[in-house]
C-alpha cells in the first residue's frame, strides 16, 4: 500500500530494503548527455581541464576525438536517474563505492544505468535499516559501458523492525 499524506497516496516512492534482494537486477530509464550539460557541469565543477574545455587541443594534441564530458559528469547522471526512480523517501545513507571509468563519455551519448544488487544485509546498529551494495553499470546507446560503481547505502525498511517484523 502506498504512504498517504492528506488522504492521497504517494507516488514515486522509491525502493526498500525488501525490493532489494540478493541477484535482483533493473535498469533506469535513459538521459542524452548535452553540450549544455557538459559546460554547465564544468562551469559549476571548476573542472575547467583543457580536455573539456579547448575543442583546438581535442582536435590537434588529445587521444580523444570529440566533445568529451568528465568521467564524474557521467557518474552524477547515473545517480540522477537513480534517485528519481529508486531512493525517494527510502535512501537515507551513501557510505561509499569503487568507480571504474571504461569508456569515454560524449555529448550526444544517450545513457541509462544498468543495475545489479551484489549485497543485502540488514544493518547491526539502526534497527528498520539494510545495507545495499549494487554493481551499477552506466550504459550508452550502442551498449559500450561507459563506467562501472559499487555503492554501499543505507536503505529504509518497510517495517519499524527490519524484514522479520
Amino acid at each position: 500500500m502506498a504512504k498517504e499524506t492528506g488522504g492521497l497516496p504517494y507516488v514515486g516512492l522509491g525502493l526498500y530494503f525488501e525490493d532489494l534482494t540478493m541477484g535482483r537486477a533493473f535498469r533506469t530509464i535513459g538521459r542524452t548527455v548535452t553540450e549544455a550539460d557538459i559546460v554547465n557541469f564544468i562551469n559549476t565543477t571548476g573542472m575547467a581541464e583543457v580536455l573539456f574545455m579547448n575543442l583546438d587541443f581535442l582536435e590537434k594534441e588529445s587521444d580523444i576525438r570529440g566533445r568529451v564530458a568528465p568521467g564524474a559528469l557521467g557518474y552524477t547522471f547515473a545517480e540522477g536517474l537513480l534517485v528519481q526512480a529508486t531512493m525517494q523517501h527510502t535512501g537515507f545513507a551513501f557510505l561509499g563505492m569503487e568507480l571504474k571509468i571504461e569508456n569515454p563519455l560524449f555529448a550526444g551519448d544517450t545513457i541509462h544505468v544498468e543495475v545489479e544488487v551484489i549485497e543485502a544485509r540488514l544493518s547491526q546498529s539502526r534497527p528498520g535499516r539494510g545495507l545495499v551494495r549494487t554493481r551499477n553499470r552506466v550504459v550508452k546507446q550502442d551498449g559500450t559501458v561507459v563506467l562501472t560503481y559499487t555503492p554501499l547505502r543505507m536503505v529504509k525498511c518497510r517495517s519499524a523492525g527490519g524484514p522479520e517484523a
